[in-house]
């Protein structure tokens, strides 16, 4: 297949997931739509983390901070300006916070970038609690004006579609191509003429303005926000983990993973809350030490070798619990005791 077959086959995939997803409301329930609309979130972050991080392998736990950054722009906004301009605004500040912080910490890579990008957003989170609540004196928003959940619903599967466009689209131009190389060797890019530090800070801004534009829809859900909601680290992990689990590198896997994890994660959580987290860090130990690749990886030549795998490994239960294999050894022995005698 080559790159025209491949784009639209990619095109088709889009277009075909974006109509289903834009009749469910015409009949799905209210909790289907919930949980579809978790679903659509996490693809927008998923998808447009692993656009930077998968191709640069840099490891970013900021997705909080520009999550929360567009929620705060949201409910400042939202009784001022036009729906479509509060979400561009989110997306803009959270991009411009990417610039600022992509400028002090994208010379560093590996444990030291991701302990900083989480130290930072940790650092917004705490200063902003601060400004409340010493200057204002109550932490927290309210949001009073809200739009309707249908609105909310297509905002943020047009961003969810945006994003992918954009992965897309990116990873067939020199700026995706130079984004690969710095995850090959980034000296080598360099040595070739790639300007490393201004396309590393373009993806990262990439990345924040979808993560942010993302909070400032989903903000509205809420009546009331505070730091610890928006900035809450837990968005950020999990952006990560579908992204790992569904496989960095890959286009489609950041969407599968995030489909498959959010329906599993709040089925644990409705089912057996107790266990919830220990459920998903057993989850990520288990395809990090036998699916590196993530979901995307996986071939039908596996899953079929994986079944012939496991039907014969119960066949071979199955002949030593009947006792059939005793029985057979029996045979044998007194076969062989005959055998000497004679």
């Amino acid at each position: 297949m080559n790159s025209k077959q491949t784009l639209l086959r990619d095109v088709l995939i889009l277009f075909g997931l974006a109509g289903w997803a834009v009749a469910l409301p015409g009949f799905a329930s209210e909790f289907v739509l919930s949980m579809a609309l978790t679903c659509l979130m996490y693809v927008a972050l998923s998808t447009s983390w692993a656009l930077f991080c998968g191709t640069t392998r840099y490891l970013s736990l900021a997705t909080a901070a520009f999550f929360g950054v567009g929620a705060y722009t949201s409910a400042l906004l939202v009784e001022t300006f036009p729906w479509w301009q509060v979400v561009a605004l989110g997306a803009l500040v959270a991009a411009l916070l990417a610039v600022f912080m992509g400028a002090l910490v994208l010379h560093l890579r590996g444990t030291y970038f991701a302990i900083l990008t989480f130290g930072m957003t940790e650092l917004i989170r705490h200063s902003i609690t601060f400004y409340e609540s010493t200057v204002t004196g109550t932490v927290g928003r309210m949001i009073l004006v809200a739009p309707d959940s249908s609105t909310v619903y297509y905002t943020v599967l047009l961003l969810a579609v945006a994003a992918m466009a954009t992965s897309i689209a990116v990873r067939r131009t020199r700026f995706g191509l130079a984004m690969l190389g710095i995850g090959s060797d980034e000296q080598r890019a360099q040595t070739l003429g790639v300007n490393t530090r201004l396309v590393k800070i373009g993806g990262f801004a990439i990345t924040a303005a979808f993560a942010g534009a993302v909070g400032a829809a989903m903000a509205v859900r809420w009546t009331y926000i505070d730091p610890t909601t928006v900035f809450n680290p837990f968005i950020g992990f999990q952006t990560v983990l579908i992204a790992l689990i569904g496989g960095a590198m890959t286009l489609w896997g950041p969407l599968l993973a995030a489909i498959l994890f959010s329906i599993l994660a709040e089925t644990l959580r409705l089912q057996v809350p107790e266990l919830y987290m220990m459920s998903l860090g057993l989850l990520l130990i288990l395809f990090v030490l036998y699916l590196p690749g993530g979901l995307a990886s996986v071939r039908w030549f596996m899953l079929r070798d994986a079944w012939c795998t496991l039907q014969a490994g119960w066949r071979e239960r199955r002949y030593r619990w009947s006792g059939q294999q005793a029985r057979d050894e029996a045979r044998a022995r007194q076969r062989a005791r005959e055998r000497r005698h004679v």
